[in-house]
């Protein structure tokens, strides 16, 4: 009981830690006026935090104006980039245990990252997939990464993408979509490219069509999608049959991919443990993961 209070008692700190970090980062809106088919710029709301959630959890709500919070490496950087789409199931978006935790490991790797605050689905006409804005922002964001490469210290063709939940059912549908863009070009930094080098997919939420028992038609692997990591849990109420059918069609293609199924965990676990779960070890395999592909450098912590 020791043991597992000052856990806890750690765990908290380190989260009130990240918490404060990310209050400190910078904020960059990714779009240059209004997003597209919007007309508001209401950059997000905080819902109050769930009582005996521990640690607490960061909701936002209505975004109408995306941007991206930026963690560059102290030290270190090797010139990879990683965009976090957290998961909220559109009608939000975590941006601590989906978001920022997940920066932070990412900078001891070596690896710039960016925390994506997409649209949230409050306002989606009827009729338009969840998913369409919030790609739309991630594909506008990673142009302007690229954009901007130099200054972050991101070298253009090592960026990648980390989708969490609903961020990564986004990320499995950017993965593959071979760079085509979802909206009109607007200025100069459309120019660059909008796909992703490579995925990490953590839990992608409802990418399995429940119909026709495949994936989603948005999601269509291919010889030119990029490498990938999967991790699921066999108890994931979005079922992992979504993920190994990713996996699944990457290596029809001869696509380099490396997929994890866990016997439990659930689902919305991020960065964090979940008792009587070796979940918590997935970010040590996605780190060899990179450091086998040369896109993170030193000893994971």
């Amino acid at each position: 009981m020791t043991k597992q209070i000052l856990r806890w008692t750690f765990i908290i700190a380190l989260s009130a830690t990240i918490t404060q970090a990310a209050d400190k980062a910078p904020n960059r809106p990714v779009w240059p006026a209004l997003a597209p088919g919007e007309t508001s710029d209401n950059p997000g709301e905080m819902q109050p935090f769930r009582q005996g959630e521990i640690p607490p959890v960061e909701r936002v709500v209505k975004i109408r104006k995306p941007s991206m919070d930026v963690f560059l490496p102290e030290r270190g950087a090797n010139g990879v980039g990683v965009l976090i789409l957290p998961g909220g199931g559109f009608g939000k978006v975590v941006t601590n245990k989906e978001g920022s935790e997940a920066a932070a490991w990412l900078n001891k790797l070596g690896i710039a990252a960016f925390v994506l605050r997409y649209r949230t689905s409050e306002a989606t006409p009827k009729g338009e997939p969840a998913w369409r804005r919030p790609l739309q922002d991630a594909q506008r964001a990673l142009r302007l990464i690229r954009a901007d490469a130099k200054s972050f210290g991101v070298q253009p063709d090592k960026l990648g993408v980390l989708g969490f939940s609903a961020g990564g059912q986004v990320a499995a549908i950017l993965h593959t979509r071979d760079g085509r863009a979802d909206y009109e070009m607007i200025d100069t930094n459309d120019d660059l490219s909008c796909r992703p080098d490579f995925s990490l997919l953590v839990y992608p939420w409802n990418v399995l069509d429940r119909e026709t028992g495949d994936l989603l038609s948005e999601i269509r692997p291919a010889a030119s999608s990029p490498k990938a990591f999967i991790v699921h849990t066999h108890d994931d109420r979005s079922s992992s049959l979504g993920s190994v059918l990713i996996y699944a069609g990457l290596k029809r293609h001869n696509v380099p991919a490396e997929l994890h199924v866990y016997a439990n965990g659930g689902h919305g676990y991020g960065m964090r443990a979940v008792k009587g779960s070796q979940i918590h070890t997935w970010p040590d395999r996605a780190a060899a993961w990179l450091q086998a592909n040369g896109l993170a450098d030193g000893e994971n912590e």
